[in-house]
Order: structure tokens, then sequence, then C-alpha cells
């Protein structure tokens, strides 16, 4: 998977969409993780936390070296929120007005700043 340099850059390009996607699942697996682990930390919370920063990690490094952090982080933390919320909701965990308009209000800002 290639990279291509700063100069044309863009969000849309499909490498930086798959690195994007790859730090943001990075990212919710270690949320999820970290709720297996909030009743009892076992091992399996350990490692699937492990597993999800090693993605995010991977995925938010090889993008930093071609682009700002701001457009970046905020595209990486609204599929996260969208991916967490889902499987907030999936386990049956109730959300509230004020959740929704707020993950509401980060794709909003998303597509305000990668216009």
């Amino acid at each position: 998977m290639s990279i291509l340099p700063s100069s044309t850059y863009s969000l849309l390009q499909p490498a930086n969409i798959m690195l994007i996607l790859i730090a943001a699942i990075g990212y919710s697996t270690a949320t999820i993780g970290m709720k297996m682990g909030s009743s009892a930390l076992t091992s399996l919370a350990i490692l699937v936390m492990a597993i999800g920063f090693a993605g995010a990690i991977f995925g938010e490094t090889a993008l930093l070296r071609v682009t700002d952090l701001g457009p970046v982080y905020i595209a990486i933390v609204g599929i996260e929120s969208l991916i967490v919320m889902l499987y907030a909701w999936y386990i049956g965990e109730v959300m509230s007005l004020r959740q929704i308009s707020g993950a509401s209000m980060v794709i909003f800002g998303l597509m305000l700043v990668n216009t």
C-alpha cells in the first residue's frame, strides 16, 4: 500500500482511506477491550486492547508521515465514534439524545474540516 507524498495528499485517496479505517477500527477494538475488562480485567480483554492499539498506532503513524494531524484525527475519531456507538447499541446500552447529538456533531465537524 503506497502512501502518496504530502503535495498530493487527500483523505479520499484509497490508501489513506484504508489507513484511516485501520486506525479507527484499532481504536474501536481497544475501546471494546476496555469495555470487556471493565468488570473483570482478563487476559482476553488485555489482548483485545493490545491488538486494537497496535492497529491504531500503525494506521495513524503511517498517515501522519504524509499529512497534518487535524483532518486525519477528526476522520479517525468520527469513524471510531460511529463504530463504538453501533457496538454500544448492539450490546444493548441505552443512548441518550445527548450522546447521539455529540456523535452527530463529530460527524458534521468531520465534513466541515475535510471539504
